[in-house]
Protein backbone atom coordinates (compact mmCIF):
# COMPACT_ATOMS: atom_id res chain seq x y z
CA UNK A 1 0.00 0.00 0.00
CA UNK A 2 1.36 3.40 -0.99
CA UNK A 3 2.26 5.70 1.90
CA UNK A 4 2.92 9.42 2.10
CA UNK A 5 6.44 10.19 0.91
CA UNK A 6 6.84 7.00 -1.13
CA UNK A 7 8.77 7.20 -4.40
CA UNK A 8 5.78 6.41 -6.60
CA UNK A 9 7.62 6.24 -9.97
CA UNK A 10 10.02 3.66 -8.57
CA UNK A 11 7.15 1.57 -7.18
CA UNK A 12 5.39 1.68 -10.54
CA UNK A 13 8.48 0.89 -12.61
CA UNK A 14 9.49 -1.98 -10.31
CA UNK A 15 6.07 -3.51 -10.91
CA UNK A 16 6.38 -2.97 -14.66
CA UNK A 17 9.80 -4.58 -14.70
CA UNK A 18 8.53 -7.49 -12.60
CA UNK A 19 6.17 -8.20 -15.49
CA UNK A 20 9.07 -7.96 -17.94
CA UNK A 21 7.35 -5.12 -19.77
CA UNK A 22 9.65 -2.16 -19.30
CA UNK A 23 8.72 1.22 -20.74
CA UNK A 24 9.20 1.97 -24.42
CA UNK A 25 8.88 5.09 -26.55
CA UNK A 26 5.23 5.72 -27.25
CA UNK A 27 3.89 3.92 -24.18
CA UNK A 28 1.20 5.54 -22.06
CA UNK A 29 1.21 4.90 -18.32
CA UNK A 30 -2.22 5.43 -16.77
CA UNK A 31 -2.08 5.89 -12.98
CA UNK A 32 -5.02 6.21 -10.62
CA UNK A 33 -5.22 9.41 -8.63
CA UNK A 34 -5.40 7.65 -5.29
CA UNK A 35 -1.81 6.38 -5.24
CA UNK A 36 -0.60 9.75 -6.54
CA UNK A 37 -2.43 11.54 -3.74
CA UNK A 38 -1.21 9.10 -1.11
CA UNK A 39 2.42 9.43 -2.18
CA UNK A 40 2.09 13.23 -2.20
CA UNK A 41 0.49 13.28 1.24
CA UNK A 42 -2.84 14.63 0.01
CA UNK A 43 -4.69 13.12 2.96
CA UNK A 44 -6.97 14.50 5.65
CA UNK A 45 -7.15 13.05 9.15
CA UNK A 46 -10.75 13.27 10.31
CA UNK A 47 -9.61 13.29 13.93
CA UNK A 48 -8.22 16.75 13.27
CA UNK A 49 -11.30 18.12 11.49
CA UNK A 50 -13.86 20.27 13.30
CA UNK A 51 -17.03 20.48 11.16
CA UNK A 52 -18.70 23.83 10.62
CA UNK A 53 -22.37 24.43 11.35
CA UNK A 54 -23.03 24.23 7.60
CA UNK A 55 -21.31 20.84 7.37
CA UNK A 56 -23.35 19.60 10.33
CA UNK A 57 -26.53 20.79 8.64
CA UNK A 58 -25.68 19.01 5.38
CA UNK A 59 -24.80 15.81 7.23
CA UNK A 60 -28.25 15.77 8.85
CA UNK A 61 -29.83 15.83 5.39
CA UNK A 62 -28.08 12.68 4.16
CA UNK A 63 -30.02 9.44 4.21
CA UNK A 64 -26.99 7.42 5.36
CA UNK A 65 -25.89 9.82 8.08
CA UNK A 66 -22.70 11.02 6.41
CA UNK A 67 -19.88 12.05 8.71
CA UNK A 68 -20.00 15.87 9.04
CA UNK A 69 -16.21 15.91 9.21
CA UNK A 70 -16.05 14.41 5.71
CA UNK A 71 -18.46 17.06 4.46
CA UNK A 72 -16.27 19.72 6.05
CA UNK A 73 -13.26 18.39 4.13
CA UNK A 74 -15.34 18.47 0.93
CA UNK A 75 -16.32 22.09 1.53
CA UNK A 76 -12.69 23.06 2.11
CA UNK A 77 -11.75 21.53 -1.26
CA UNK A 78 -14.63 23.28 -3.03
CA UNK A 79 -14.46 26.47 -5.07
CA UNK A 80 -18.14 26.51 -6.07
CA UNK A 81 -21.16 24.40 -5.19
CA UNK A 82 -22.77 23.51 -8.51
CA UNK A 83 -25.73 21.56 -7.15
CA UNK A 84 -26.75 20.46 -3.68
CA UNK A 85 -29.71 18.27 -2.78
CA UNK A 86 -30.47 15.86 0.08
CA UNK A 87 -26.89 15.99 1.25
CA UNK A 88 -25.45 15.26 -2.21
CA UNK A 89 -22.80 17.72 -3.33
CA UNK A 90 -21.72 18.36 -6.92
CA UNK A 91 -18.98 20.95 -6.74
CA UNK A 92 -16.22 22.65 -8.70
CA UNK A 93 -12.71 22.17 -7.34
CA UNK A 94 -9.84 24.62 -7.51
CA UNK A 95 -8.49 23.54 -10.93
CA UNK A 96 -12.04 23.48 -12.36
CA UNK A 97 -13.12 19.83 -12.12
CA UNK A 98 -16.84 19.42 -11.56
CA UNK A 99 -17.47 16.23 -9.61
CA UNK A 100 -19.19 14.72 -6.62
CA UNK A 101 -17.75 15.57 -3.21
CA UNK A 102 -14.76 17.47 -4.67
CA UNK A 103 -13.14 14.09 -5.32
CA UNK A 104 -12.75 13.43 -1.57
CA UNK A 105 -12.67 9.66 -1.19
CA UNK A 106 -13.05 7.45 1.87
CA UNK A 107 -12.45 4.11 0.11
CA UNK A 108 -9.06 2.35 0.10
CA UNK A 109 -7.54 5.02 2.32
CA UNK A 110 -5.94 2.42 4.56
CA UNK A 111 -7.43 3.94 7.73
CA UNK A 112 -11.07 4.68 8.64
CA UNK A 113 -9.97 8.08 9.98
CA UNK A 114 -8.23 9.11 6.73
CA UNK A 115 -9.78 10.45 3.53
CA UNK A 116 -7.93 10.96 0.26
CA UNK A 117 -7.99 14.30 -1.59
CA UNK A 118 -7.24 15.05 -5.23
CA UNK A 119 -3.64 16.01 -6.07
CA UNK A 120 -2.91 19.74 -5.95
CA UNK A 121 -1.59 19.67 -9.54
CA UNK A 122 -2.28 16.39 -11.39
CA UNK A 123 -0.47 17.65 -14.51
CA UNK A 124 2.71 18.22 -12.50
CA UNK A 125 2.27 14.77 -10.94
CA UNK A 126 2.01 13.18 -14.39
CA UNK A 127 5.05 15.12 -15.62
CA UNK A 128 7.18 13.88 -12.71
CA UNK A 129 6.39 10.26 -13.54
CA UNK A 130 7.11 10.86 -17.24
CA UNK A 131 10.50 12.42 -16.41
CA UNK A 132 11.33 9.50 -14.13
CA UNK A 133 10.58 7.09 -16.99
CA UNK A 134 12.95 9.02 -19.24
CA UNK A 135 15.66 8.76 -16.60
CA UNK A 136 15.17 5.06 -15.89
CA UNK A 137 14.45 3.71 -19.37
CA UNK A 138 15.57 6.43 -21.74
CA UNK A 139 12.02 6.27 -23.09
CA UNK A 140 9.63 9.07 -23.95
CA UNK A 141 6.25 8.09 -22.60
CA UNK A 142 2.97 9.83 -21.82
CA UNK A 143 1.37 9.68 -18.39
CA UNK A 144 -2.29 10.09 -17.48
CA UNK A 145 -3.48 10.50 -13.90
CA UNK A 146 -7.11 9.41 -13.55
CA UNK A 147 -10.06 9.50 -11.19
CA UNK A 148 -13.52 7.97 -11.31
CA UNK A 149 -16.38 10.39 -11.94
CA UNK A 150 -20.10 10.09 -12.42
CA UNK A 151 -21.64 11.73 -15.50
CA UNK A 152 -24.72 13.92 -15.93
CA UNK A 153 -27.66 12.16 -17.57
CA UNK A 154 -25.93 8.78 -17.67
CA UNK A 155 -25.72 5.93 -15.18
CA UNK A 156 -22.43 4.41 -14.13
CA UNK A 157 -18.98 5.66 -13.27
CA UNK A 158 -16.12 6.17 -15.74
CA UNK A 159 -12.45 6.95 -15.25
CA UNK A 160 -11.53 10.45 -16.42
CA UNK A 161 -8.16 12.09 -17.02
CA UNK A 162 -7.14 14.62 -14.38
CA UNK A 163 -3.46 15.01 -15.20
CA UNK A 164 -1.73 14.57 -18.54
CA UNK A 165 1.92 14.77 -19.59
CA UNK A 166 3.72 13.85 -22.79
CA UNK A 167 0.69 14.07 -25.08
CA UNK A 168 -2.23 16.34 -25.79
CA UNK A 169 -5.37 15.52 -23.85
CA UNK A 170 -7.31 16.29 -27.02
CA UNK A 171 -7.12 14.85 -30.53
CA UNK A 172 -8.08 17.63 -32.95
CA UNK A 173 -9.58 16.18 -36.14
CA UNK A 174 -10.87 19.48 -37.52
CA UNK A 175 -9.84 19.97 -41.11
CA UNK A 176 -9.69 16.26 -41.87
CA UNK A 177 -12.29 14.52 -44.02
CA UNK A 178 -14.99 11.99 -43.24
CA UNK A 179 -15.84 8.99 -45.44
CA UNK A 180 -17.95 11.18 -47.70
CA UNK A 181 -15.24 13.78 -48.20
CA UNK A 182 -16.85 16.34 -45.91
CA UNK A 183 -14.41 18.43 -43.91
CA UNK A 184 -14.79 17.97 -40.15
CA UNK A 185 -15.38 21.30 -38.43
CA UNK A 186 -16.05 20.47 -34.79
CA UNK A 187 -14.59 17.02 -34.02
CA UNK A 188 -12.11 17.16 -31.16
CA UNK A 189 -11.77 13.83 -29.38
CA UNK A 190 -11.03 13.67 -25.65
CA UNK A 191 -8.37 11.01 -26.20
CA UNK A 192 -6.98 11.23 -22.65
CA UNK A 193 -10.45 10.54 -21.21
CA UNK A 194 -10.95 7.65 -23.63
CA UNK A 195 -7.61 6.12 -22.62
CA UNK A 196 -8.44 6.65 -18.95
CA UNK A 197 -11.77 4.87 -19.36
CA UNK A 198 -10.17 1.96 -21.20
CA UNK A 199 -7.47 1.57 -18.55
CA UNK A 200 -10.11 1.77 -15.84
CA UNK A 201 -11.55 -1.52 -17.02
CA UNK A 202 -8.45 -3.35 -15.77
CA UNK A 203 -7.81 -1.12 -12.73
CA UNK A 204 -10.64 -2.46 -10.62
CA UNK A 205 -11.12 -0.88 -7.22
CA UNK A 206 -10.84 -4.06 -5.16
CA UNK A 207 -7.93 -5.61 -7.05
CA UNK A 208 -5.18 -3.24 -5.87
CA UNK A 209 -4.15 -2.44 -9.44
CA UNK A 210 -3.28 1.27 -9.45
CA UNK A 211 -1.87 1.58 -12.96
CA UNK A 212 -2.11 0.22 -16.49
CA UNK A 213 0.41 0.37 -19.32
CA UNK A 214 -1.10 1.20 -22.71
CA UNK A 215 1.02 0.09 -25.66
CA UNK A 216 0.22 0.47 -29.35
CA UNK A 217 -1.99 3.57 -29.32
CA UNK A 218 -0.67 6.06 -31.87
CA UNK A 219 -0.32 9.64 -30.68
CA UNK A 220 1.96 12.61 -31.25
CA UNK A 221 4.29 13.15 -28.27
CA UNK A 222 4.24 16.70 -26.96
CA UNK A 223 2.98 19.02 -24.30
CA UNK A 224 -0.37 18.30 -22.73
CA UNK A 225 -2.49 19.02 -19.69
CA UNK A 226 -5.60 17.62 -18.10
CA UNK A 227 -6.95 21.15 -17.86
CA UNK A 228 -7.36 21.09 -21.65
CA UNK A 229 -10.43 18.95 -20.98
CA UNK A 230 -12.26 21.59 -18.93
CA UNK A 231 -14.89 23.32 -21.05
CA UNK A 232 -14.38 27.06 -21.25
CA UNK A 233 -17.01 29.13 -19.44
CA UNK A 234 -18.26 30.88 -22.57
CA UNK A 235 -19.07 27.51 -24.15
CA UNK A 236 -20.62 25.92 -21.05
CA UNK A 237 -24.38 26.15 -21.49
CA UNK A 238 -25.05 24.49 -18.13
CA UNK A 239 -22.95 26.74 -15.90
Amino acid sequence: MVQAGDDLPTLLFNAIDHGALGCKDGDILVVCQKVVSKAEGRLADLRQIVPSAFAEQLAQQTADGKDPRVIEVILRETKRIVRMDSGHLIVETGPGWVCANAGVDESNSGDPNIVVLLPHDPDASAARIARAAQTRYGATIAVIVTDTFGRPWRQGLVDFALGVAGMSALQDLRGTGDLDGRVLKHTINAQADALAAAAGLVMRKGDAIPAALVRGYEFTPGEGAGTQLIREKQFDLFR
